[in-house]
């Protein structure tokens, strides 16, 4: 009888620590899908107000640097490198305040830059926009890009709450910036297009600033201290150098997909007006099943994975991951069916309005299904990446990233020509493929098999 007990107490203790990482998944995809439909509204907005044309493209252009950043930061590198060295670390609140001010002091450096050099960016980022047009778009790569100082300290805050199991307020906090896009697109809707980009562009750093408040609202709630002024005689025994060894490399290990879209957008300067915010607006529906599931579930599950790596419990780690696999196998397949065969009619709702014309639903929607190819890839590469980032092999998954953006920039090279934007989509999703062969080739393919087979 007792055999029966111990056996129902193990099944019960294992439904309990799964319920509990599906919490956290559920919480994450709840925050990203209210986040990502009042994105939606906003895009929207933007394609009834703005249209497809020179205006669109410029604010684009301004935004894709600190969002790019953003992505880079929020959905990986910084968080995957300070979770573990936090935990480790003894004198947790010293060393919190010495990353936060070492990155807070270089990231704003930066921005101001940027802020004198807003031209010469500006072109970097477009550099087959014309002179006018670099004109007209380096204020506003100037203002946008103070999103970025924003975005990292609530990207660092948002880390200390992950490690204390909160995910509620960051799930969520994304919202705060389409509101107040969305905000800005109202007061601005019976302006000028030159003006209203201006608004956006401001708009952009109000959410940032709004992110930040409801962060340290829930930091001060749970009572969580990150800052000291009393580092110095701990500063030796603080080793941050290892830190930044790992951070460095994770940087690119994690940001495949965005860098890719980076590249797209960079590429398609060359291209006929309009082409980068089809680009956008693709990539946009494009990024709503990634975040929704892959990252969501990644951002829930690294920190039980990291620990059972630490724990010398790999089969715990694998059986996780395996369940995580096929959910996400299931999800993504499913969404990248739906997208594909209604593609049009996905763009057609949601943006075929006011200065967005038919025309620009059909262009949005082949770009859209040349995405969606490599939807499944991106996303199951993103999970099994955990795996390297737990046994603190960053730098192997940035070799893989680099292989996969060497890839992809071949490809587009080849492809745009013939086929222009459509080629730069199909680009980015063939590189997908490319990164996930390579990540499950480090992961072993073996191993991969077995999980498969549930031999564990």
């Amino acid at each position: 009888m007792s055999s029966y007990k111990q056996i129902f107490t193990i099944i019960l203790l294992k439904f309990i620590k799964v319920s509990i990482i599906l919490k956290h998944i559920f919480t994450n995809s709840a925050g990203i899908l209210v986040s990502r439909i009042l994105g939606f509204l906003r895009d929207l907005l933007t394609a009834s107000i703005l249209g497809a044309n020179i205006y669109s493209d410029i604010f684009f252009v301004a935004f894709k640097l600190p969002n790019l950043f953003r992505r880079i930061f929020a959905e990986g590198a910084f968080t995957q490198v300070f979770i573990p060295a936090y935990a480790k670390n003894n004198h947790k609140v010293s060393f919190s305040t010495i990353i936060f001010l070492q990155f807070l002091a270089f990231i704003m450096l930066l921005s101001f830059i940027v802020t004198i050099f807003s031209s010469f960016f500006t072109k970097v980022i477009a550099i087959g926009f014309s002179q006018d047009m670099v004109v007209l778009a380096s204020p506003l790569v100037a203002i946008c890009f103070y999103y970025l100082p924003l975005i990292f300290v609530v990207t660092f805050l948002a880390a200390l709450l992950q490690y204390k199991n909160h995910f509620t307020t960051t799930a969520f906090s994304t919202a705060l910036l389409n509101i107040s896009l969305i905000g800005s697109l109202l007061l601005s809707q019976n302006l000028e297009s030159s003006q209203i980009v201006y608004y956006m562009s401001w708009g952009v750093v109000v959410g940032g600033v709004l992110q930040v408040l409801v962060h340290l609202y829930a930091i001060r709630k749970l009572n969580i201290k990150f800052f000291t002024t009393n580092i110095k005689k701990k500063k030796r025994d603080i080793k941050q150098s290892k830190f930044y060894k790992q951070f460095y490399p994770a940087v690119f290990g994690s940001s495949a997909s965005h860098i890719a879209a980076f590249l797209d957008t960079w590429l398609a300067s060359f291209l006929l007006s309009g082409s980068i915010s089809y680009l956008y607006y693709a990539n946009r529906v494009f990024q709503l099943p990634l975040a929704l599931f892959a990252i969501a579930t990644s951002v829930a599950l690294f920190p039980t994975i990291a620990k059972s790596i630490k724990n010398n419990d790999e089969k715990k780690a694998l059986q996780y991951l395996r369940k995580a696999f096929f959910i996400l196998l299931g999800l993504l397949g499913l969404a990248t069916f739906i997208g594909i065969v209604f593609d049009e009619f996905i763009v057609y709702l949601l943006f075929e309005r006011g200065a967005f014309e038919s025309s620009d639903t059909t262009q949005t929607a082949i770009v859209l299904t040349m995405y969606l190819v490599g939807l499944l890839p991106f996303g199951l590469a993103k999970i099994f990446s955990l795996w390297l980032y737990s046994h603190e092999k960053q730098g192997l998954a940035a070799k893989i990233t680099m292989y996969s953006l060497s890839w992809n920039i071949v490809l587009s090279l080849v492809l745009i020509k013939p086929y222009g934007i459509v080629g730069l989509a199909l680009a980015s999703s063939l590189s997908g493929f490319v990164l996930f062969h390579l990540t499950l080739k480090e992961f072993g393919y073996a191993k991969f098999i077995g999980l498969l087979k549930n031999k564990l």
